[in-house]
């Protein structure tokens, strides 16, 4: 199962990446198919950036998913058990043996 959710999430990664390199900075995406509206509007330079926006937004939750499962594959039959439930008094700390704080240097002084 994790070797499946493991090549869906790389695949689902390039297509991400090449989603968003084919979407321009300004926002006028590809404008695949010239500008014509022979296909209903769908590869217009509007209809190609919706289209493209679309599909990043859905591929990005694809990724996130397969990354939430393979998590939670990974956590599966871990022992989740804290310290703090861990019975019994709670470890001290030992105590540093003092030492002399340090003496200044001594300043000669004038005869």
């Amino acid at each position: 199962m994790q070797a499946i959710l493991i090549a869906v999430e790389l695949i689902v990664a390039v297509a991400l990446i090449v989603s968003v390199l084919l979407q321009r900075s300004e926002g006028g995406a590809l404008g695949m198919g010239g500008g014509g509206s022979g296909l209903g509007g769908l590869f217009s330079p509007r209809g190609a950036a919706d289209t493209l926006t679309r599909t990043t937004s859905i591929l990005a939750a694809l990724f996130f998913l397969t990354c939430l499962g393979l998590n939670l594959l990974a956590l599966h039959g871990r022992n989740e058990k804290s310290f703090l439930d861990q019975g019994g008094p709670a470890p001290t700390i030992p105590a540093k043996p003092a030492t002399p704080a340090p003496s200044a240097p001594a300043i000669p002084t004038p005869h």
